[in-house]
């Protein structure tokens, strides 16, 4: 897969067609890339500058943890299709075939899981975007509260992606400690995202 290469046009075409992939987990994906290099704008915008002298030092490393966030986000995007294309094929096996529901449970595990991972990353990003509100240039404030609001976003594209792919394991155990998780950092992170973009729409608006 190389949706990671496409120019926007070409990706959004893509997203739009009759094609299983990209779908809901590569644009989460986009998304949370989205958000990620906004707060490193935020960070770039920041160091360097008199007034921010004090906060360089965690700029910079915020800064970086964005670019790499942004990296990883990116590439999950294809990683997301890739992982998506085995459950297609494995749906399509006879009903009668003897290790249809071995197949299926295992495409079923691997759909979930990119995701999953999808949304970790995303709580990763709101994490720093707090930081980039708070102590980044207040010029770019604005542009930290809308990084935290396209990874909120993506965590909801994420989680429920990766629910789809749970209800259906047989393996309800392994299944329920995912959904778990799943819940536990969409109870956390939507309040965080939502508490950094009420702080600067407060401030500003």
């Amino acid at each position: 897969m190389d949706f990671k290469d496409m120019t926007l046009s070409q990706f959004t075409a893509r997203l739009a067609s009759g094609d299983a992939v990209p779908g809901g987990g590569g644009a989460s994906a986009l998304a949370g890339a989205l958000g990620a290099a906004l707060g490193a704008m935020v960070g770039n915008l920041t160091v360097g500058k008199k007034k921010y002298a004090d906060v360089e030092p965690e700029m910079i490393l915020l800064t970086e943890k964005a670019q790499v966030l942004s990296r990883q986000l990116i590439l999950a995007v294809d990683e997301d299709a890739v992982a998506f294309e085995p459950l297609s094929r494995a749906y399509a096996l006879p009903k009668d075939a003897p290790d249809r529901e071995d197949v299926l449970e295992a495409c079923l595990r691997r759909a979930a899981d990119s995701p999953l991972r999808i949304l970790r990353l995303c709580c990763e990003v709101i994490e720093l975007q707090a930081a980039f509100a708070a102590r980044g240039s207040v010029m770019a404030a604005s542009d930290a509260a809308t990084g935290a609001v396209l990874a909120w976003g993506a965590m909801y594209g994420a989680a429920i992606n990766v629910k789809v792919n749970t209800r259906l394991m047989k393996r309800r155990d392994y299944a329920e400690e995912i959904n778990r998780e799943v819940d536990s950092l969409m109870e956390e992170y939507w309040k965080r995202a939502e508490k950094v973009y009420a702080d600067v729409y407060g401030r500003y608006c």
